[in-house]
């Protein structure tokens, strides 16, 4: 029986996951899970990537101790996040966090030679202040010098990629998170970066989820105790989640919900329009240059964040879940995309200084609570009335996958808001995306449609009607 190994590290946590077929269902085993955050390191929020390659392959190598060697592994993660090595393949710098204060003030910089109508026109990509030609022009004014020694550009999943096999290699679906690749061309846009002043030797071609780099390099294999192929995934998170997603039919609407809500269509070709510009939809790349059309909602962080505040011992999710409900009829709402909640001190000072702003002062924890969860329901009802405007498109239900499809408060409000039937789940949609790539590259799974097809059928899915009006007033 072949096994094959998905490596999903998210901004918090990340974890081994052993998927294997049997029975013409997908079975799943978590194999090894190790913490991530982001610290501090000389002045800037960074990840810390050697312990992310240390962990990476104490998992490989827990797989052998558990008498599991899988047929290939593959790694996902987070977007926009990059390192730089220099000729001799030693990584340059740290690896500094899309939650950083870095690029602050570089979007509007470079629109003083670059509209963002523009970039978005040729990138399809939704401004957001962190996106990769932000970080990269802001490295470049503050430190030119590690540019000017850079030989490789490897986002975070294609370092990790490096550390196992010694290959570097870009991946498609990651690199189109930068705003430096041509949405229609499916490349690095060249011409952009010597617009821009950012230099493109340092860029690799972009290669597809399913091609093999390579087995594990000796020094891996000496750790590990065994050699595999190393695969590539779809891997940006986001990209992976959504094949894993079960829609019955080409009018779903895609959830992928944990630390980020990732709120969207697939679609064959890009949308680059100015309404959609303003509307901040983006274009992201998927798996056989599927497009991600979506927009990057804040997410689950609000919740992990008030969390940690009051005491992750103390107050569990289902904790707040009931908190909230209490004040159910509370009518603040914000706005979850507000940049003050990127990365504040304190994430309920945050909301009630928003709170203050929109006229509701002085709310309780269960308010608070409350609007966050009914302000995260609303943004989405309002995806999908922009979704249909643009693509003139009616949907009919929502799929939710990840670790926020558990959350059945919110599941239910988000029926509610938005109207459609909720198909809450399977919760590790990223990692069975992942493996569903795997399985395709080696043979065992046809295409995309017969893996969505075993999804549906190995996993429990949960269905919430929308409530009438008067119901969930009552």
């Amino acid at each position: 029986m072949k096994k094959y190994l998905a490596v999903d590290i998210g901004a918090s946590s990340g974890r081994h996951i052993l998927g294997w077929l049997e029975d013409g269902k997908l079975k799943l085993s978590e194999v090894y899970r190790f913490k991530n955050g982001i610290q501090p390191r000389s002045g800037h929020f960074c990840w810390d990537a050697d312990g992310l390659r240390e962990n990476v392959i104490r998992g490989l190598a827990k797989c052998a101790q558990v008498d599991s060697v899988p047929e290939s592994v593959a790694i996902d993660t987070w977007g926009v996040d990059f390192v730089l090595l220099d000729q001799e393949l030693n990584r340059i710098g740290d690896a500094v966090a899309y939650r950083d204060s870095r690029t602050q003030g570089i979007p509007e910089a470079l629109e003083e030679t670059l509209s963002f109508e523009a970039l978005y026109e040729h990138t399809g990509i939704q401004k957001q202040s962190f996106n990769t030609i932000y970080q990269l022009l802001a490295l470049k004014k503050e430190a030119p010098e590690q540019l000017e020694q850079a030989a490789h550009f490897l986002m975070m999943p294609d370092y990790l990629n490096f550390c196992l096999t010694g290959v570097c290699a870009n991946e498609y679906t990651q690199a189109s998170t930068t705003a430096l690749v041509g949405a229609r061309e499916k490349a690095w846009d060249t011409a952009l970066m010597e617009q821009v002043g950012i230099p493109a030797s340092i860029f690799h071609p972009l290669r597809m989820a399913g091609d093999a780099l390579s087995g594990l390099t000796p020094a891996v294999r000496a750790q590990t105790g065994f050699d595999t192929t190393v695969c590539l995934a779809p891997s940006h998170d986001t990209a992976s989640a959504f094949l894993a997603v079960p829609a019955r039919d080409e009018n779903a609407v895609f959830l992928s919900s944990g630390t980020w809500s990732l709120f969207g269509v697939e679609l064959t070709e890009p949308i680059t329009t100015p309404e959609s510009r303003a509307q901040n939809f983006t274009n992201e790349g998927g798996y056989q240059y599927r497009y991600r059309y979506l927009r990057n909602i804040m997410g689950l962080w609000m919740l992990q964040s008030l969390r940690r505040e009051l005491g992750e011992e103390q107050y569990s999710f289902g904790a707040l879940t009931q908190l909230a409900q209490r004040a159910a009829n509370y009518p603040g709402r914000v706005d979850v995309n507000d940049q003050r909640f990127l990365a504040p001190d304190s994430m309920a000072d945050a909301v009630r200084t928003v709170l203050s702003d929109n006229g509701f002062e002085n709310p309780t924890l269960e308010e608070l609570l409350s609007c966050v969860y009914h302000s995260l329901a609303d943004c989405y009802a309002d995806s999908v009335r922009a979704l249909e405007k643009i693509t003139g498109k009616t949907y009919t239900s929502l799929n939710i996958v990840g670790g926020g499809s558990q959350d059945d408060y919110l599941n239910q409000l988000t029926a509610d808001a938005t109207g459609l039937t909720v198909y809450a789940g399977p919760t590790e949609g990223t990692a069975i995306g992942n493996l569903a790539v795997q399985m395709i590259a080696d043979g065992a799974l046809r295409d995309v449609q017969h893996a969505r097809d075993v999804i549906r059928e190995s996993f429990p899915i949960r269905v919430f009607e929308p409530k009438r009006k008067d119901e969930t007033e009552c």
